[in-house]
């Protein structure tokens, strides 16, 4: 367990020298542990450099979170607007130290986790990132805050929501949908018959989407 700009994270190490990064970000009321399984299962072969870390905001009912909710598709703006430097600044020297560039940098999360990895991969001055994974989110609307969806070609996305998800309702997966890939983005989209949740049905089809998005495959030579 290491620390980046007052972050808590876990950080797995690739199998060699690493190929890009595979972050993963974790939903309300969770912390960096919740979501650290998925980095093998998404990159068994670990030729990324795999890392998780947790919200800095301790809130009702508990656990650790990325921003206050106030409104579905709205957070808090104070919240948000103390979280997301934090976050961004954990990113970049983490990539840094790894000498790990955006282009071969895969970010994605649930729920909470997933709207961070909109607001990171697609916030305006932000670098692009190789590929977003949007489980169960939405983008978000902050006042002071704006994401540039101008053009987007080159940005794999990959979308999974429940058409049953009774606390990010399935109508904002569609609209991150929608957006994106009016954005030019690649985007890959699955809805599955659940509520508030990951599918693992999804999940094991994206192993292979999270190495052509980072690069790293088999001909990396390893």
């Amino acid at each position: 367990m290491t620390r980046y700009e007052g972050l808590t994270d876990r950080v797995r190490p690739a199998e060699g020298a690493a190929a890009g990064a595979l972050v993963l970000l974790h939903g309300r009321g969770a912390d960096e542990h919740d979501l650290f399984p998925l980095l093998d299962l998404l990159d068994p072969e670990r030729r990324l450099l795999g890392a998780t870390a947790r919200g800095p905001l301790s809130l009702p009912p508990g656990g650790a979170h990325w921003y206050a909710v106030r409104a579905i598709g709205f957070p808090d703006r104070d919240t948000f607007h103390s979280t997301y430097p934090r976050l961004t600044g954990w990113l970049d020297t983490l990539l840094d130290e790894h000498d790990i560039g955006h282009d071969r940098l895969v970010i994605g999360g649930f729920s909470q986790g997933s709207v961070m990895s909109y607001a990171v991969g697609l916030g305006d001055g932000r670098p692009p990132p190789a590929g977003i994974i949007g489980l169960s989110g939405f983008m978000p609307t902050v006042d002071r805050f704006s994401m540039d969806l101008g053009d987007r070609a080159g940005v794999r996305v990959a979308i999974g929501h429940g058409a049953a998800d009774p606390v990010i309702g399935v109508e904002w997966g569609r609209d991150a949908r929608d957006r994106l890939r009016e954005a030019g983005a690649e985007v890959t989209y699955e809805e599955h018959p659940a509520g508030h949740g990951i599918d693992p049905g999804f999940l094991r089809k994206l192993p292979a989407w999270v190495a052509a998005a980072a690069g790293a495959t088999a001909a990396d030579g390893r």
